[in-house]
């Protein structure tokens, strides 16, 4: 990205530290303490559950970048549109120039000849008030172009320190943006070594914790082939079938496709396929569209999760989504119903 554009920063986003190196000393099965031992070790559920809890926390952490990613765009867009002004209005002053030019060799700018000096240099009464019709005019001229260039080179002036101001603030913006990422990925990479050291049993706690339960190849098969026919609109029928066909497509944080997704990434290219625009971000998503009750959600509405708003699905109908949930963990179909629903937006 090259910034060039306006006025907000960007804070660094704290998140608790991630479990990293905590689970070396967690046994896979509760340990007996020793006489004198100040606290027994964790269990593998609690384990399993700081693991999950680091899970979500990363999943908001990469909303936020971005959220943060979005506003970048404005701002550049601004600094683009204040760019834009300053150049138009150096250009006025260039084009003034030449005039300015004239008035200078006419030798008018030091001022214009006297009353008495028009008077005593003129040959007749008809010279002498032809020569002073035009100097009224050559003065209120010189007036007018000056007053144009003084106008305009304060606008130019205004409009280039704003500008300028605008690029130094993307500027900005961009580099606390990409100390977020940086923080994201280190983030990521402690979650993804904890999670490898848990045993098979808690990683899938963890993943069903955060993800939902995942349905069987036969269960997600029958929801592939009956969720778009109950869409009740041909939109929302084409963002079905576009995030059911991304199915086993891996979790990649900040990806909108084709290749990886985050939540609010597959929701984007789903309806992108069906000619909807929606913003690479579960919070921004989440103010689109009208809302719509649990009890009256149906295919291809957008479901959301947590306060504020940190994770999205795509609902297909019998209660079911399909969502980009968490790192190791697929894109696939759950329920609906789990932890933090927040509720649902219809856009389409």
């Amino acid at each position: 990205m090259t910034p060039r554009s306006t006025a907000r920063h960007w804070a660094r986003v704290a998140v608790p530290a991630a479990v990293t190196g905590v689970l070396l000393t967690l046994a896979v099965v509760p340990a007996s303490a020793e006489p004198d031992t100040p606290a027994e070790p964790a269990t593998a559920a609690e384990a399993a559950q700081a693991v999950a809890d680091t899970a979500r926390q990363i999943e908001a952490l990469g909303e936020q970048v971005n959220d943060a990613e979005l506003a970048l765009a404005g701002l550049q867009a601004t600094a683009d549109d204040a760019g834009r002004a300053a150049d138009a209005a150096d250009a006025q002053v260039a084009a003034l120039q030449p005039q300015v030019h004239a008035i200078v060799v006419s030798g008018f700018v030091d001022g214009v000849p006297s009353g008495l000096e028009t008077v005593l240099t003129s040959g007749s009464a008809d010279e002498m008030l032809a020569r002073w019709s035009t100097i009224n005019q050559l003065t209120s001229h010189t007036d007018a172009v000056l007053g144009q260039l003084t106008a305009a080179q304060q606008a130019a002036a205004a409009a280039r320190a704003t500008a300028d101001q605008a690029q130094a603030d993307a500027t900005a913006s961009l580099s606390a943006l990409q100390t977020q990422q940086a923080e994201l990925q280190t983030q990521l990479a402690a979650y993804q070594a904890d999670y490898a050291r848990l045993a098979a049993p808690q990683r899938e706690a963890v993943t069903t914790a955060v993800g939902g339960p995942e349905l069987s190849a036969a269960s997600m098969a029958d929801a592939a082939s009956a969720a778009p026919a109950a869409a009740p609109s041909e939109a929302a029928a084409t963002a079905i079938q576009t995030a059911l066909a991304q199915v086993g497509k891996p979790y990649v944080v900040g990806a909108d496709g084709p290749d990886g997704f985050d939540c609010s990434g597959l929701t984007q290219f789903a309806y992108a396929a069906a000619g909807i625009s929606l913003p690479h971000s579960s919070r921004a998503q989440s103010g689109l569209g009208a809302p719509v009750s649990r009890a009256d959600l149906q295919p291809g509405d957008l479901v959301f999760y947590y306060s504020p708003v940190s994770h999205v699905g795509l609902y297909i109908g019998n209660g079911q989504m399909v969502h980009a949930s968490v790192s190791g963990r697929p894109v696939a179909v759950t329920s609906v119903d789990q932890r933090g629903y927040a509720g649902a937006r219809r856009v389409a």
